[in-house]
């Protein structure tokens, strides 16, 4: 039996803006509802922040992997869960979950966390600050994940964003869930908003710092049933919603347009990745 403090639980009721035109919730509230509760829990484990800093770390965001079965309305109840599942060589394994107020299951994800070394800006073996925490053991949000992403060839650039006050977080860089934010702008609005089952993987590659530009590429694809990693194959509580798939990266503009190379492909550095799947 699991203690009280293993699984974090916070009750929200959905607000004006936590959803879009569709009355329903968005991929951004989703990432922020994840990274508040994850930030909660994390500070009554002794965790936290202020106690990371304290010893010269930090926890960064890597990868998540999440599964939208159904997006709540507007004035729902919902539950946000979260819980640490141990390590996986550099990265510290959570788990997420979003339920109704019958108990099922909305949203599911898993998060692959570093423990960032703040004076050095390198990660740390996580397993020295996993080890004392709750393993929660066989209680997986899911049981796979998250995912590697591998690079998507034929990408075309759509827009850029630069990283600006509003974007910039406490460890002095563009917070991961503002990225969620500069996908849903790189989206059709319209497939966007009429989703209803989504997957999203993201890989986090880069630190973007203020005043740091970041140009959006972006294409659809056909789904074969996997992600473009071999880790990231569909399974059973994992699914892959059939639909339009669309592939994402940001990446920092190249020094000089004679280090850019054949279309579609970039001498850049990717700063982050994605992948989307949307059953309307």
């Amino acid at each position: 039996m699991s203690n009280i403090l293993d699984i974090w639980r916070e009750q929200h009721t959905l607000r004006f803006g936590n959803v879009d035109r569709s009355d329903r919730l968005t991929l951004w509230s989703i990432f922020d509802f994840f990274q508040e509760a994850a930030i909660s829990h994390a500070a009554n484990l002794g965790v936290g922040r202020d106690a990371m800093t304290e010893s010269g770390q930090g926890w960064i965001l890597s990868r998540l992997s999440l599964f939208v079965e159904r997006r709540p309305l507007y004035g729902e109840t919902i539950e946000v869960s979260t819980w640490p599942r141990k390590w996986e060589k550099l990265f510290a394994l959570r788990d997420y979950c979003i339920r109704d107020a019958q108990g099922k299951a909305l949203v599911r994800g898993r998060g692959g966390w570093l423990v960032l070394d703040l004076e050095k800006r390198r990660p740390l073996r996580a397993q020295a600050v996993m080890d004392p925490l709750p393993h929660n053991d066989g209680i997986d949000a899911l049981t796979s994940g998250p995912v590697g992403l591998d690079p998507r060839e034929g990408l075309v650039k759509i827009t850029e964003r630069s990283a600006q006050y509003s974007d910039i977080d406490y460890y002095g860089h563009a917070n991961h869930a503002r990225y969620i934010q500069w996908i849903q702008d790189a989206t059709d609005r319209e497939t966007l908003s009429a989703a209803d089952q989504m997957r999203l993987d993201i890989n986090y590659l880069s630190e973007v710092l203020p005043g740091d530009t970041v140009e959006i590429y972006t294409g659809a694809f056909s789904d074969t049933g996997e992600v473009s990693s071999p880790r990231g194959e569909s399974s059973p509580d994992f699914p892959s919603p059939p639909g339009p798939c669309f592939a994402y990266e940001g990446r920092r503009p190249a020094a000089s347009p004679e280090q850019e190379t054949a279309p579609g492909v970039s001498s850049s550095q990717a700063v982050f990745r994605a992948e989307l799947r949307i059953k309307g």
